[in-house]
Formats: C-alpha cells, structure tokens, sequence
C-alpha cells in the first residue's frame, strides 16, 4: 500500500488526464474521416494499439531521472543520426519514397516507422545537455561565450537538419528550426546576438518569398529550384487559381471547416471530400462535423498542455529538465501553429500532423517520448520540485 501511494504521489495524474482527452478527440475524429469511404482499413483500432505503445514508452521513460538521461544524450543523438543515415542508403525496397519523400522505414504488416519523429526528441534531449554543460564550465557569461553557445546549438542542429533535408521532409526540417529556436530563447544567450542573427533570417526569408512570387524566373536560373516547387506557396495566396492541383486540399478544407459553422453537422456527417483527411487534415474534419465549439475544443486542450509544460519548466530546479521542457514546448506549438494554420490558410501547407490527434504511429510515439520525458520529472522529482518551502 505503501509503495501504491507513493506513485500515486508522484505520477503526473493531470498529463495523463489531458493524454486520455486527446485520445478521445483522435478517434472521433479519426472514426468520422473513415466515414467518407476513402479506406478499408480502421485507423481507429490503429490508433488506439499505437496509444498503447505509447503508454508503454512513457512507462519505460520512467525508468530513468534526469541524470541517466543527460548522460544517455550522445548515445540517443547517434542513435538517431545512425538510423537517418540508414535511411538515406537503404534500398527503396525498404525505404521507398512516398510522396517524393525517403522518409520512412517499411516494417511489413506493423506498417512504417519514421525516424525523423524520434529524432526530434533525441535533438532536445542533446540540446538541453549542450547548454547545461556549457553554462556549468562558463565562469564568466561574455559575447564571445554566448557566441560559442550559439555555435554548438547550431551545429548540433545542422547534422540531424541536413539528414532530413535530404529527404526532403520541408515539414519535419522546419519543426527542427523551431526546436532550436526554442531552446536558444531559454538558454541565456544574449539578446544582443539573437535579435540581429534571427533580423537577418527574417529579412533573407522575406526576400526569398518575394522572389518566389515576382520573379521565379530568378530562383530557377541562380539556385536551381524548379517551377513546381513554388506550387504549395502559389495555392497558399491563391489557392483558386489552383483548385485541381495544389489548391485542391487548402480550398475542401476552407470549406469543410466553414460549413461546420457554430456547432458543426454532426458525428459522421461530413460532407466535405478530403484525402487522406485521417491525417495532416484531422481539424477540417473536427472543424466540419464539430463546428467551432469542437474545433476551440481541440485548440484549449493544447493550451492545457502548453500550460502545463510550461508550469513544469517554470518548477524545476534542474536547468536540463527546463531546457527539455522548452524544445518540446516548441516542438509541440510549431506543430499545432502549423498543422492548423494550413488549415484556415494562414500558412503554406506542409505535412505536419497534429500531435496526438492525427492518425500516425511514428508521430503519436516521437510525441509520447517526449512527453515521458516530462512524466519522468515529475516522477523523480516531485517532492522537491514542487515543493512550496524556499530551498
């Protein structure tokens, strides 16, 4: 009895209360995709074995504290680079290409396996280890150490980036920025540093999208891209002009989500077709058959969840743990700001799924590792952690 209360005690009781809310929302949301006739396959019972796996992954995650885990960083980071390199020379009989795409593994009858949604997580974990060691061994904070912090996070980013990018995954190359990102605005470095660097990417990007839109003609004679490269962002302005090609998506899920109106028409009433609606376009179908009422639902349980995160990075007394918590905050809301804003059209759209609500084994369990990483902090560290008494 006495061993039971003490998990009881330490487990993050509320994390898993907003786990078992998202799995309710995905298989709604999965269960009325499937209506639409596109699939034999049911993707619920599919779903919820790989809600399974990822319990079983959070409870291996308890396993180990936060030390095991700084000191298990390198090995999981090789680990990770190990099988994005595997990927890239792996015959196309076991790594073929999907929508242009070598980004996945094909396991037989268990499906397909992702590496690049478990090295996301591996990236954090590195990361988090990168600047804890650099600020423990740095005496005195100056520009030129800031900058050396800067120069390891980023070079811990770029090998995993130019793995992905090869792919290519523009999506999963983008969630990486926004990882690294994350964890730079947390990591002490000096603003005098960042807001330059990040001015600087900021006007390169403007200046890129211009060209794409008023002079292609430029793009592809100086840096070799195609014209059907620049489709996704000409759907995105106008998406119309597109509607048979890259607009196709964009314009259903513009008028799925629309016709939901206030209070949606109803569980398996959609009427909007969409393919492949069971995965990047979870929330044109919840938005369609829920209206807004379902879709702000989805949405505060996010906000939940970011709030919840953010409280644990606020608590900790481990400056590893705040930087793990960090990457996967912005894991996470990059994820949710991107997959819902190709949704309504307020960004171009790329595949990135909606954490744990769209259908996909790889992205459900790189998510719940994530997430066992913050079971895991409050596990080990709860009597102290959240202790009201100043230490």
């Amino acid at each position: 009895m006495e061993t039971r209360q003490r998990f009881a005690d330490k487990f993050d009781w509320g994390l898993l209360f907003l786990l078992m809310m998202f799995f309710i929302v995905s298989a709604l949301g999965i269960s009325s995709a499937q209506t639409s006739g596109q699939y034999e396959t049911n993707f619920v019972i599919r779903q919820a074995f790989w809600y399974v796996v990822g319990a079983i992954i959070i409870t291996g995650a308890l396993f180990f504290d936060s030390d095991q885990y700084k000191r298990l960083a390198w090995y999981l980071y090789g680990f990770g680079i190990f099988l994005l390199l595997v990927l890239l020379i792996s015959p196309e009989s076991i790594a073929p290409y999907r929508n242009g795409a070598k980004s996945w593994f094909m396991l037989g009858p268990l499906g397909s396996i992702q590496p690049s949604e478990f090295m996301k997580t591996f990236l954090i974990i590195a990361l988090a280890r990168v600047i804890t060691n650099h600020n423990e061994v740095t005496v005195r904070k100056t520009l030129k150490s800031d900058f050396q912090l800067l120069l390891k996070i980023g070079f811990t980013t770029l090998i995993p980036l130019a793995f992905i990018m090869q792919q290519p995954d523009l999506g999963t190359s983008l969630v990486i920025l926004a990882i690294m990102t994350g964890i730079i605005l947390v990591s002490g470095i000096t603003w005098k540093l960042i807001v330059p660097i990040y001015a600087f990417l900021g006007v390169v990007g403007g200046i890129l999208l211009s060209l794409v839109i008023w002079a292609p003609e430029f793009l592809e004679k100086y840096t070799g891209f195609e014209p059907y490269q620049f489709g996704r962002i000409y759907a995105w302005l106008d998406p119309y002009n597109y509607s048979k090609l890259e607009g196709f998506h964009l314009i259903n899920s513009l008028n799925a989500i629309g016709s939901g109106q206030i209070f949606g028409k109803g569980y398996s009433d959609g009427e909007v077709y969409i393919p492949e609606n069971h995965t990047d376009f979870i929330f044109s179908v919840i938005g369609e058959e829920y209206g807004f009422i379902g879709a702000s639902v989805v949405i505060s349980l996010f906000f939940l969840l970011i709030y919840h995160l953010t409280k644990t990075a606020l608590d900790t007394k481990e400056p590893f743990n705040a930087y793990v918590c960090a990457g996967i905050i912005s894991m996470i809301t990059f994820h949710v700001f991107q997959n819902i804003g190709m949704t309504i059209q307020l960004l171009p759209i790329t595949g990135i799924p909606l954490p744990f609500i769209s259908y996909g084994g790889s992205s459900l369990m790189g998510n719940m590792l994530a997430l066992g990483l913050v079971f895991s902090m409050r596990y080990h560290h709860k009597t102290y952690m959240f202790s009201s008494e100043e230490s």
